[in-house]
């Protein structure tokens, strides 16, 4: 079935895919507000809004908005992204009709009470806390914020000094102004018709206005090597490198790379760095492209006296994979296409992956794609233009991230 691109009388687009073959219906709301939005010094912001537009509407308290949603058999979700919060919401497809004013009264009409900002706000305190117990989030997180350019090296907690600094006059003000009708971005996919959906997005969404700016996004970033002292047993690396955007036509060509590295057990990372050499207990690469930047992050998991050899091989798996003798084998490259292609598969069976997907595709791409022009794409790749890519591929000024007792030697 075809997607359908509409723009509603506010101006936000509206992306639908309908599925025949399923009873369920999926909502993925992007709206402005997440961390790139974020004031410099009330970083945490995002994710503040995130907690409290679960807390009840203006016409709802937090509990009646929740049994409300909850009788109808609907999901209530909010995360705070990068460029946006997704607001998403399964449901079956009959429901719609009783649903989607409940889901769309989240972002218009917030209830924002006085009484809910210090709960939200010490959630997300407790989240920053909880990273005290988990290494590898800290390592990832600290690569990110050294590699992209601010503010797209932002994590989604923010920070202390920003959320202990956020009013309520801040948050109810703040949301008024940062809503753009035309940044955002509404997809639904499943048992739907597009035609009735715009038709009653229309009328819920047609007052709504709003004309905030995109953030302006910074030229550099440090980048290079960076250690935080951890007394564990434990050390995590993590490394990152500049990769296409997803809308070059050199994105498909990095995926199956990644996934010969990083395919499972049959990956190339997990063969050399554990099997092999029992080095690590963890280890894997992933990349990710997005409008504005691309990038492929590797992680090792090990004990500190296996920690530089660790690092030592990884990094050389990563730069083997461009060399001549580092080149992609059929068989490996037959089981990165089997791989991708068994991901497509199982994306295709879920409404909620699908609405995210559509909307994901418009951002970074401009238009969006069927599962069938993927998988095509896909198939359209051969053997020798990966290697051919991986020839004149540059990983650019990588960043490296370890978390342990003591700092390593980074590879040159």
């Amino acid at each position: 079935m075809p997607i359908h691109v509409s723009k509603l009388r506010c101006g936000t687009t509206l992306l639908v895919e309908p599925m025949p073959s399923v009873r369920s219906l999926a909502f993925s709301w992007l709206v402005p507000g997440a961390s790139a939005d974020d004031p410099a010094n009330r970083l945490g912001r995002g994710a503040m809004w995130a907690e409290l537009l679960m807390r009840g509407t203006r016409s709802l308290d937090s509990r009646a908005h929740a049994d409300a949603v909850d009788r109808l058999g609907a999901s209530r979700i909010v995360d705070n992204g990068v460029y946006f919060l997704r607001l998403a919401s399964t449901m079956l497809g009959n429901r719609r009709h009783e649903v989607l004013p409940l889901f769309t009264e989240m972002a218009l009409a917030p209830r924002f009470d006085a009484d809910s900002i210090e709960p939200a706000r010490d959630l997300c305190l407790q989240a920053i806390a909880s990273l005290a117990d988990d290494p590898q989030e800290r390592a990832v997180l600290a690569a990110r914020e050294r590699h992209y350019p601010t503010p797209l090296n932002r994590s989604g907690h923010g920070d202390e000094p920003g959320l202990t600094s956020l009013t309520h006059d801040e948050i109810v003000r703040g949301w008024a102004a940062i809503q753009n009708p035309a940044r955002s971005i509404f997809c639904a996919a499943g048992a739907v018709d597009p035609n009735e959906l715009a038709a009653e997005l229309d009328d819920i969404l047609g007052d709504w206005t709003g004309a905030a700016p995109e953030p302006a996004i910074a030229k550099t970033s440090p980048r290079g090597y960076a250690h935080e002292e951890d007394e564990t047993n434990q050390v995590q690396i993590v490394l990152l490198h500049d990769a296409p955007n997803e809308a070059s036509p050199d994105a498909m060509l990095e995926k199956i790379a990644v996934n010969v590295l990083s395919g499972g057990m049959s990956g190339r990372l997990f063969s050399e760095v554990r099997e092999k050499r029992g080095l690590c207990y963890s280890v894997s690469a992933s990349y990710r492209g997005d409008r504005d930047t691309g990038g492929v992050i590797a992680y090792v998991g090990t004990s500190p006296d296996r920690a530089q050899q660790s690092l030592d091989v990884l990094t050389a798996e990563l730069h083997r994979i461009n060399s001549p003798e580092g080149r992609i084998t059929p068989e490996e490259f037959q089981r990165a296409v089997v791989g991708m292609k068994t991901s497509l598969v199982f994306s295709g069976e879920s409404t909620s992956a699908r609405a995210a997907a559509i909307g994901s595709d418009y951002f970074r791409l401009g238009r969006c794609r069927t599962l069938e022009e993927v998988a095509k794409a896909v198939d359209a790749i051969t053997l020798e233009q990966v290697n051919d890519y991986l020839s004149r591929r540059s990983m650019g000024r990588v960043t490296i991230q370890t978390v342990g007792p003591a700092a390593l030697k980074p590879p040159m």
